[in-house]
């Protein structure tokens, strides 16, 4: 018997699963996010066109994975401190700056955040640069890093594809095929790949809609 308040009733006090996967690489001259467009709540998909890719300066973006609410929030301070310092010192901030502001929001609210974020961008010191922080608020740097519940599928395809100074169409195929994988495999992400090229030219975004993302089978 289909029981209605079983199935739509919630425990507000239960924790909501959530899903997604982002993906963000280096490549010789700068790096490349991507992201799938599914925002979950349990089994409900909310909304299947959300675009992940987060502004915070004008050539630094975030990906976010975990709580949405938290993760747009601590998004938001970060942009507005890293324009306030832009602002002030009148050059360009670094993406080791933004990264190490969001580790600063992150660490010092761990116990109240179910947020973990992908930093990524060029500036004109460090070129493109990547910076994984996982729930806690921890903070490396790495030449790529995956992020959300469709990340556990891509571990053995990351370390058999990824190499150093990749060009700019090898490391967009990296992505794409990333996200299209776990897409394939994922109950938690779905829908489009949203990519983003930032270099010292500014950024270009991509989008690559479902019925052109290619199977694993067919790469």
């Amino acid at each position: 018997m289909f029981d209605l308040e079983k199935e739509f009733l919630y425990d507000l006090n239960k924790e909501v699963k959530t899903g997604t996967t982002v993906m963000a690489v280096t490549f010789k001259d700068g790096v490349i996010i991507a992201a799938d467009s599914r925002t979950s709540s349990g089994s409900y998909a909310v909304n299947r066109v959300t675009d992940k890719l987060t502004p915070v300066h004008d050539q630094i973006y975030c990906l976010r994975s975990g709580s949405a609410a938290d993760t747009q929030i601590i998004s938001s301070y970060v942009s507005y401190y890293t324009n306030m310092f832009s602002i002030e010192e009148g050059s360009q901030p670094t993406v080791k700056k933004a990264a190490h502001m969001f580790r600063e929001f992150l660490y010092q609210n761990k116990q109240y955040l179910h947020a973990a974020i992908i930093c990524a961008g060029w500036d004109p010191i460090d070129g493109g640069s990547v910076y994984s922080l996982p729930l806690g608020g921890s903070i490396v740097k790495q030449p790529f890093a995956t992020g959300g519940s469709g990340s556990t599928y891509l571990y053995g395809y990351c370390d058999m594809n990824f190499k150093e100074n990749m060009t700019e169409e090898e490391a967009e195929k990296f992505v794409t095929y990333g996200i299209t994988e776990a897409i394939a495999r994922d109950g938690g992400s779905g829908g489009i790949v949203r990519k983003a090229i930032i270099d010292k030219n500014g950024v270009r975004r991509k989008t690559v809609y479902g019925n052109k993302l290619k199977k694993f089978w067919e790469k």
